[in-house]
């Protein structure tokens, strides 16, 4: 985004931007939460110069009649069935008429508002246009969460992020980064929520979809956002739906065999707990963006290649702004009331009981282990040799050795120090089963550390090959990640 800051426009005025424009023309088509954006068009003034019709099939008998039956109304599917169709629509009324100097478009949006029956408002919202005249179509699609009390406010808002979407298609596509920031433009980040953004077509043919889903983050607009290993954005509700969640956090500079190691053991464990057998499991890496900031800059192509390297060996990303795994669990309980598993070794356990992480809690270190494990909430603890390259911290000191071990011996979850007065804090949580020790794992993996190995492909020390799945080392290889060159071909003489 340009370091030079740009006018905030009004809503009102996006609108009658669009309206007098003269080039675009269209149908706007919503089902749920009134006709908000259509009204932010009529209302702004000109709108013959933009609106081809509006409409709102409410009825669910109607709707099915113009757009086939739906399981779910408001859904990704019936979104891209009302887009799909209104554009066939529009281009076969209209094209011979003014197709070659128009650019068609259909905004529409299928949602459910707050009301007695839906607690939460959400919904789906898109866009299928043309970005010049006869070029085939590319399309914008979003999920919104509406965070207002009323159900009034709730359609003013849907009234608003629409117009941004809308004006953001047209405006701003060589902005990818003001494109994701203007959604939120007239509302802020209190109001509305995007969590899954989809951008397809020739109008988007350089853009990376992953990219634009960290800058959602990155400002805001969402606290966290999920990737399949094939780095397609998943919506979290569809994902995670009443299906337990077991996920691991780190920085994977690179992915090792520790980090394969711990959640492969993890998920075998978590697979024989009673609540969680025979059940469909979701298992995924998170990283948290804290970890993505270098010198408070966003490194986009480490990001990309961290990303790329965890799909690569069949891993569900997810990037989030939890920097506290009380907090991480809660996001996860939007979703899903089955079990929660997360993996982590003895450093990161340790760190869950430093105290300074919780001095913004009126309860502190107690009101945060009451967030995190509350409904069913399990630690699968990794373990590491005491000794190792990493030292152990102890919660609420210094770095030391773990007291009271022998420089070999195996640190676990069941004999690790934590501070002196959280003992018995920790001892009620081990005794009742929310922390456990990692069982199965391969010893030959304790000594792998991310931050070593990183060192090595750096120095251009070929061992590090040893230390990470083939295929990540192939990726780091093919596409020369951190930091990795090709040592020169040796010539004769």
């Amino acid at each position: 985004m340009s370091s030079e800051k740009k006018e905030l426009l009004t809503t009102n005025r996006k609108a009658l931007t669009i309206n007098l424009d003269g080039t675009r023309y269209g149908t706007i088509a919503e089902i749920g939460a009134g006709q908000e954006v259509a009204r932010v068009f009529f209302q702004a003034g000109s709108a013959s110069g933009s609106i081809a019709k509006t409409m709102s099939a409410y009825d669910m008998t109607f709707s099915d009649a113009i757009y086939g039956k739906a399981p779910r109304y408001v859904s990704r599917e019936r979104l891209q069935t009302m887009l799909h169709h209104e554009y066939a629509l529009l281009k076969e009324r209209l094209s011979d008429k003014r197709g070659d100097r128009t650019r068609f478009f259909v905004f529409a949006n299928t949602v459910a508002a707050k009301s007695a029956k839906v607690a939460d408002g959400h919904g789906w919202l898109g866009i299928r246009f043309q970005h010049e005249p006869l070029a085939e179509p590319s399309e914008i699609m979003i999920h919104v969460r509406m965070w207002d009390k009323k159900n009034v406010l709730q359609q003013e808002a849907l009234g608003i992020v629409g117009t941004n979407l809308i004006y953001a298609a047209f405006y701003y596509l060589d902005d990818p980064e003001q494109l994701i920031t203007s959604l939120a433009d007239n509302l802020g980040t209190d109001r509305i929520e995007v969590d899954m953004l989809k951008l397809t077509g020739p109008a988007f043919r350089h853009v990376d979809n992953r990219l634009l889903a960290l800058y959602l983050v990155k400002h805001g607009l969402t606290n966290a956002v999920l990737f399949s290993p094939g780095g397609e954005m998943l919506q979290p509700s569809e994902a995670f739906y009443n299906r337990p969640v077991l996920v691991e956090r780190g920085s994977f500079r690179p992915v090792t065999h520790v980090n394969v190691d711990m959640l492969n053991c993890a998920t075998a464990q978590f697979l024989q707990e009673p609540t969680v057998k025979g059940k469909d499991i979701v298992v995924l890496m998170e990283i948290t963006m804290n970890n993505l900031l270098a010198d408070g800059e966003l490194d986009i192509a480490d990001f990309l290649s961290r990303v790329d390297m965890l799909g690569h060996i069949g891993f569900t990303v997810l990037i989030s702004n939890y920097s506290e795994f009380y907090r991480l669990s809660t996001y996860f309980r939007r979703y899903t009331k089955e079990m929660i598993g997360i993996a982590l070794g003895i450093n990161t356990l340790l760190e869950i009981f430093n105290e300074k992480y919780y001095e913004h809690l009126e309860g502190g270190i107690l009101e945060s282990m009451g967030r995190m494990f509350r409904h069913a909430v399990k630690l699968y603890v990794y373990p590491m040799r005491a000794g190792a390259s990493a030292r152990l911290v102890t919660a609420g000191t210094a770095p030391q050795e773990c007291a009271g071990t022998a420089p070999s011996e195996l640190i676990t979850a069941k004999n690790v120090h934590v501070a002196h007065h959280l003992r018995y804090l920790y001892r009620h949580l081990l005794e009742n089963n929310a922390i456990d020790s990692i069982n199965g794992f391969n010893e030959a993996y304790l000594a792998i550390f991310s931050r070593d190995v990183l060192r090595m492909i750096k120095e251009g020390d070929p061992a590090w090959e040893t230390l990470v799945p083939a295929r990540v080392a192939a990726v780091i290889k093919s596409r020369q990640l951190l930091g990795y060159a090709p040592k020169p071909a040796v010539t004769g003489a």
